[in-house]
Protein backbone atom coordinates (compact mmCIF):
# COMPACT_ATOMS: atom_id res chain seq x y z
CA UNK A 1 0.00 0.00 0.00
CA UNK A 2 1.14 3.60 -0.86
CA UNK A 3 0.82 6.32 2.08
CA UNK A 4 0.63 9.73 1.28
CA UNK A 5 3.91 10.66 3.34
CA UNK A 6 6.07 13.34 3.72
CA UNK A 7 9.46 12.58 3.83
CA UNK A 8 12.46 14.80 4.74
CA UNK A 9 16.31 13.81 5.61
CA UNK A 10 18.88 16.80 6.08
CA UNK A 11 21.46 13.97 7.79
CA UNK A 12 24.33 14.69 5.55
CA UNK A 13 25.42 17.42 3.40
CA UNK A 14 22.48 16.73 1.19
CA UNK A 15 18.84 18.30 1.82
CA UNK A 16 16.85 15.66 0.38
CA UNK A 17 12.29 15.54 0.81
CA UNK A 18 9.77 13.78 -1.01
CA UNK A 19 6.09 13.81 -1.04
CA UNK A 20 3.33 11.00 -2.46
CA UNK A 21 -0.33 11.77 -2.49
CA UNK A 22 -2.74 9.87 -4.11
CA UNK A 23 -0.31 8.47 -6.71
CA UNK A 24 1.73 10.85 -7.15
CA UNK A 25 5.44 11.69 -6.15
CA UNK A 26 7.46 15.14 -5.75
CA UNK A 27 10.88 15.22 -4.81
CA UNK A 28 13.89 17.91 -4.38
CA UNK A 29 17.53 16.51 -3.73
CA UNK A 30 20.37 19.64 -3.54
CA UNK A 31 23.71 19.53 -2.10
CA UNK A 32 24.06 22.25 -0.18
CA UNK A 33 26.18 22.24 3.31
CA UNK A 34 25.06 24.32 6.41
CA UNK A 35 21.91 25.52 4.18
CA UNK A 36 19.63 23.10 5.83
CA UNK A 37 17.88 25.34 8.53
CA UNK A 38 17.10 27.92 6.32
CA UNK A 39 15.70 25.89 2.86
CA UNK A 40 13.80 22.70 4.89
CA UNK A 41 10.49 24.84 5.28
CA UNK A 42 10.36 26.42 2.31
CA UNK A 43 11.16 23.42 0.39
CA UNK A 44 8.23 21.88 2.25
CA UNK A 45 6.00 24.37 1.28
CA UNK A 46 6.56 23.93 -1.99
CA UNK A 47 6.13 20.21 -2.05
CA UNK A 48 3.19 20.86 -0.72
CA UNK A 49 2.22 23.42 -3.23
CA UNK A 50 2.97 21.01 -5.79
CA UNK A 51 0.58 18.37 -4.60
CA UNK A 52 -2.27 20.60 -3.92
CA UNK A 53 -2.40 19.45 -0.55
CA UNK A 54 -2.01 20.14 3.02
CA UNK A 55 0.07 18.40 6.19
CA UNK A 56 -3.32 17.48 7.15
CA UNK A 57 -4.58 15.57 4.17
CA UNK A 58 -1.36 13.36 4.87
CA UNK A 59 -0.92 9.76 6.98
CA UNK A 60 2.33 10.66 8.20
CA UNK A 61 5.88 11.72 8.14
CA UNK A 62 8.87 9.83 7.73
CA UNK A 63 12.25 11.61 8.55
CA UNK A 64 16.09 10.50 8.20
CA UNK A 65 16.88 9.45 11.72
CA UNK A 66 20.73 9.69 10.98
CA UNK A 67 23.83 7.95 11.26
CA UNK A 68 25.00 11.19 9.84
CA UNK A 69 25.68 14.59 10.82
CA UNK A 70 24.73 15.58 14.59
CA UNK A 71 23.43 18.67 13.13
CA UNK A 72 21.77 17.99 10.12
CA UNK A 73 20.44 14.86 11.89
CA UNK A 74 19.23 16.75 14.49
CA UNK A 75 17.40 19.74 12.27
CA UNK A 76 15.10 16.89 10.32
CA UNK A 77 14.01 15.53 12.84
CA UNK A 78 13.07 19.04 14.86
CA UNK A 79 11.71 20.02 11.26
CA UNK A 80 9.57 16.73 11.41
CA UNK A 81 8.45 16.53 14.68
CA UNK A 82 7.11 20.23 14.25
CA UNK A 83 5.29 19.43 11.36
CA UNK A 84 3.79 16.46 12.80
CA UNK A 85 2.02 18.08 15.73
CA UNK A 86 0.86 21.01 14.23
CA UNK A 87 -0.66 18.45 12.03
CA UNK A 88 -1.65 15.80 14.16
CA UNK A 89 0.50 13.04 12.21
CA UNK A 90 2.58 9.73 13.10
CA UNK A 91 6.19 9.69 12.24
CA UNK A 92 8.79 6.64 11.50
CA UNK A 93 12.38 7.29 11.67
CA UNK A 94 13.83 5.44 9.01
CA UNK A 95 18.25 5.14 8.49
CA UNK A 96 20.19 6.79 6.04
CA UNK A 97 22.29 4.10 5.62
CA UNK A 98 19.25 1.83 4.61
CA UNK A 99 17.75 4.08 2.33
CA UNK A 100 20.96 4.20 0.22
CA UNK A 101 20.92 0.36 0.25
CA UNK A 102 17.16 0.76 -0.76
CA UNK A 103 18.12 2.86 -3.64
CA UNK A 104 20.77 0.49 -4.82
CA UNK A 105 18.67 -2.50 -4.39
CA UNK A 106 15.91 -0.63 -6.19
CA UNK A 107 17.89 1.14 -8.87
CA UNK A 108 20.94 -1.15 -9.67
CA UNK A 109 19.59 -4.25 -9.00
CA UNK A 110 21.88 -5.26 -5.94
CA UNK A 111 21.16 -7.82 -3.44
CA UNK A 112 23.39 -7.38 -0.72
CA UNK A 113 24.67 -3.36 -0.04
CA UNK A 114 27.17 -2.18 2.43
CA UNK A 115 26.34 1.68 2.94
CA UNK A 116 29.08 4.00 4.50
CA UNK A 117 28.78 7.16 4.94
CA UNK A 118 32.12 9.39 6.03
CA UNK A 119 31.59 10.35 10.02
CA UNK A 120 34.76 12.30 10.24
CA UNK A 121 37.84 11.38 12.77
CA UNK A 122 39.02 8.67 10.47
CA UNK A 123 36.11 6.90 10.97
CA UNK A 124 32.70 5.82 8.93
CA UNK A 125 29.11 4.38 9.77
CA UNK A 126 28.31 1.49 8.23
CA UNK A 127 25.22 -0.86 7.27
CA UNK A 128 24.91 -4.03 5.83
CA UNK A 129 21.78 -4.70 3.93
CA UNK A 130 20.14 -7.55 1.95
CA UNK A 131 17.25 -7.64 -0.15
CA UNK A 132 13.96 -9.10 1.17
CA UNK A 133 12.09 -11.50 -0.35
CA UNK A 134 9.96 -8.34 -1.16
CA UNK A 135 12.74 -6.65 -3.22
CA UNK A 136 13.29 -3.97 -0.19
CA UNK A 137 16.49 -3.33 2.44
CA UNK A 138 16.49 -5.51 5.52
CA UNK A 139 19.56 -4.89 7.91
CA UNK A 140 21.66 -7.99 8.28
CA UNK A 141 23.40 -6.64 11.26
CA UNK A 142 23.54 -3.65 13.34
CA UNK A 143 24.70 -0.39 12.17
CA UNK A 144 28.22 0.90 13.87
CA UNK A 145 30.84 3.24 13.62
CA UNK A 146 34.22 2.25 13.15
CA UNK A 147 37.55 3.05 11.50
CA UNK A 148 37.59 1.46 7.97
CA UNK A 149 40.90 0.21 8.13
CA UNK A 150 40.03 -2.28 10.95
CA UNK A 151 37.30 -4.17 8.92
CA UNK A 152 38.78 -7.49 7.98
CA UNK A 153 36.96 -9.89 5.75
CA UNK A 154 36.41 -10.90 2.13
CA UNK A 155 32.91 -8.83 0.65
CA UNK A 156 33.16 -10.47 -3.02
CA UNK A 157 30.03 -9.79 -4.79
CA UNK A 158 28.76 -7.04 -1.98
CA UNK A 159 28.25 -3.88 -3.27
CA UNK A 160 29.42 -0.84 -1.66
CA UNK A 161 27.16 3.06 -1.73
CA UNK A 162 27.94 6.11 0.28
CA UNK A 163 30.62 8.75 1.02
CA UNK A 164 32.21 6.43 3.06
CA UNK A 165 33.15 4.05 0.83
CA UNK A 166 34.20 7.69 -1.74
CA UNK A 167 36.67 8.51 0.99
CA UNK A 168 38.26 5.27 2.07
CA UNK A 169 38.54 3.89 -1.62
CA UNK A 170 41.34 1.66 -0.85
CA UNK A 171 39.83 -0.35 2.15
CA UNK A 172 37.00 -0.27 -0.40
CA UNK A 173 39.13 -2.58 -3.00
CA UNK A 174 41.38 -4.41 -0.24
CA UNK A 175 37.75 -5.71 0.97
CA UNK A 176 36.52 -6.89 -2.68
CA UNK A 177 33.39 -4.70 -2.25
CA UNK A 178 32.35 -2.95 -5.47
CA UNK A 179 31.43 0.09 -4.97
CA UNK A 180 28.54 2.60 -6.91
CA UNK A 181 29.76 6.17 -7.04
CA UNK A 182 26.41 7.14 -8.33
CA UNK A 183 24.63 6.59 -4.99
CA UNK A 184 26.74 8.47 -2.57
CA UNK A 185 23.98 10.43 -0.07
CA UNK A 186 20.61 9.54 0.53
CA UNK A 187 17.87 10.34 -1.23
CA UNK A 188 14.39 10.38 0.60
CA UNK A 189 12.59 9.21 -2.45
CA UNK A 190 14.00 5.59 -0.75
CA UNK A 191 12.95 6.61 2.74
CA UNK A 192 9.22 6.82 1.34
CA UNK A 193 9.57 3.41 0.22
CA UNK A 194 10.51 2.40 3.19
CA UNK A 195 8.20 4.20 5.49
CA UNK A 196 5.36 2.53 3.35
CA UNK A 197 6.41 -0.80 5.05
CA UNK A 198 7.24 0.91 8.50
CA UNK A 199 3.55 2.74 8.38
CA UNK A 200 1.83 -0.70 6.95
CA UNK A 201 3.56 -2.63 10.58
CA UNK A 202 2.38 0.45 13.06
CA UNK A 203 5.88 0.96 12.96
CA UNK A 204 5.44 4.98 13.79
CA UNK A 205 5.48 6.96 17.02
CA UNK A 206 4.26 10.26 18.44
CA UNK A 207 6.13 13.71 17.81
CA UNK A 208 7.18 13.90 21.02
CA UNK A 209 8.59 10.49 20.90
CA UNK A 210 10.97 10.63 17.56
CA UNK A 211 14.35 10.10 17.96
CA UNK A 212 17.57 10.64 16.10
CA UNK A 213 20.12 7.49 15.81
CA UNK A 214 23.40 8.70 16.17
CA UNK A 215 25.18 5.27 16.38
CA UNK A 216 28.13 6.71 18.09
CA UNK A 217 27.42 3.83 21.25
CA UNK A 218 28.38 1.17 18.69
CA UNK A 219 31.77 0.23 18.13
CA UNK A 220 32.45 -3.17 17.02
CA UNK A 221 31.93 -5.12 13.60
CA UNK A 222 31.48 -8.62 13.33
CA UNK A 223 33.36 -10.99 10.24
CA UNK A 224 30.45 -12.53 8.43
CA UNK A 225 30.27 -16.46 8.08
CA UNK A 226 32.27 -17.52 5.17
CA UNK A 227 34.23 -14.61 5.21
CA UNK A 228 36.64 -14.55 8.17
Amino acid sequence: MKYNLLAIDASTEALSLALHFEGNTFTHFEVCPQQHSQKILPLVDTLLSKANCTLQQLDGIVYGRGPGSFTGVRIGVAVAQGLAYSAGLKLSGISTLQAMAQEAIKEKGCNEVISAIDARMGEIYLGHFIKDTQGNAVAKQNEIVIKPDTITGDFNGVSGVGTGWQTYADDAKRLNVSTIDSISLPNAAYMLELGDIAFAAENTVSAQDAQPHYVRDTVTWKKLPGRE
